[in-house]
């Protein structure tokens, strides 16, 4: 039969043993009970324990009333300050991210940087301050200022940076962000001072970046802020917006005086070697024409040389020779000729060119030349014509002294 069931012999539960239960609610001592305590007993235990380290009364036994121990005045206050400290030092306990350092302040003054991982610290008398310093930071400022050339421009820059110390980060200055916002503000201004508004507007800006940037990071480790600047970009340069369209026009005349530059750079590159080749050509020509008429005055210099040497062994030869080659020089370009009829005659002069066309022309045309001309010169050229034929063109032509070609 169950345990449980009514009018069962057993009315207890399988945990208690079976045996019954002493006359002080206390687990059964005589049934040998090897169950699990009853949790009210095990409360009333607790009860009577705290009871007596507080110095209280503890439970009456049977009927009677005797008396307790004396209270403990300090057992209470103890106990609450054994409490007090196990909590105080399990908040001591904290972690470090692996991007975090944390710098601890020992009643205000500087004790160490801790590194990632589990902590412990005295709560109350440390104080740790977390600094991200794998974070990049980022802050835009823009600002009108007054240019070298006494115009107003405007600026707008972005700066990027991390924490490199975080003690000095924490402890030298109480705002870094507001430093580092005055510190961009004064390097720029520095910077912008000093160059004219044409080049921050066109092609300084990269110089202005560089420069503003060096002087940024000098101001923040003279400050001992802990920032490490990362990057400096110059997002915009513009003129006020009141002279905004002037300017655009001087950019635009400033590009076309480049093109136009550009343009005459392109063809001066190509008419100027074209020049350079033929100054070089002239100066080769010249130099030619030099050493021809060098090397033709030195051979008639030779030739004269040569000539008068056989002049001096033959001079009547050789004058006769010089003659006839200069009459022949002469006349040599003329249509003309020139016969001696005879030794005491005049000289004559035969038109040959009409002459020519009076033997190779038609019959009519040299009927006409031949009554023109002398017939005296008629019979001379006809009986030079027949002496030719017969061999005998010696004879007959020692009155010619030249005949021209």
């Amino acid at each position: 039969m169950a345990w449980n069931e009514p009018g069962g012999g057993n009315q207890h539960d399988p945990w208690s043993g079976g045996g019954r239960r002493g006359g002080n609610g206390g687990g059964g001592k005589g049934g040998g009970n090897q169950g699990p305590p009853d949790l009210d007993e095990a409360l009333k235990k607790f009860q009577d324990k705290l009871n007596s380290m507080l110095g209280g009364r503890g439970k009456r036994g049977g009927g009677g009333s005797g008396g307790g121990k004396p209270r403990n005045a300090f057992a209470l206050p103890g106990l609450l300050l054994i409490v007090a400290l196990a909590i105080w030092a399990a908040s001591g306990f904290y972690l470090v991210d692996q991007s975090e350092r944390g710098v601890v302040l020992r009643f205000g003054k500087f004790q160490e940087v801790v590194t990632p991982g589990l902590q412990w610290n005295p709560p109350l008398i440390d104080d740790v301050r977390m600094v991200n310093v794998t974070r990049v930071r980022s802050i835009t400022q823009t600002q009108s200022m007054l240019t070298q050339d006494e115009n107003i421009v405007s600026v707008e820059m972005s700066a990027q940076y991390q924490v490199a110390d975080p003690r000095g980060y924490v402890l030298n200055v109480r705002d870094p962000e507001l430093s580092l916002e005055n510190a961009l503000d004064s390097a720029l201004r520095h910077v912008v001072g000093g160059t004219d508004m044409i080049d921050i507007l066109t092609s300084g800006r990269e110089i202005l970046g560089t420069a503003v940037a060096s002087r940024l990071q000098s101001y923040l480790d003279s400050y001992g802020t802990g920032i490490r600047l990362q990057t400096l970009n110059v997002e915009s340069t513009s003129p006020p917006d009141a002279v905004q369209d002037a300017f655009d026009d001087v950019i635009r005349a400033r590009e076309d005086r480049q093109r136009t530059i550009n343009q005459a750079m392109a063809y001066a590159n190509a008419v100027i070697p074209a020049a350079q080749g033929q100054a070089q050509r002239i100066v080769e020509q010249g130099q030619g024409y030099r050493e021809s008429v060098v090397a033709e005055a030195r051979g008639q210099a030779n030739r004269f040389n040569a000539l008068l040497t056989q002049y001096l062994n033959a001079p009547a030869i050789m004058r006769e020779r010089l003659y006839l080659d200069t009459i022949s020089e002469v006349y040599g370009e003329t249509s003309k000729v020139m016969v001696d009829v005879n030794n005491e005659g005049p000289l004559m002069v035969l038109p040959m060119d009409r002459l020519r066309r009076g033997v190779t022309g038609t019959a009519s045309q040299g009927s006409d030349d031949s009554e023109s001309l002398d017939p005296q010169i008629l019979e001379y050229l006809r009986g030079s014509q027949s002496s030719a034929d017969s061999g005998n063109r010696n004879s007959s032509s020692n009155g010619i002294r030249r005949e021209g070609r």
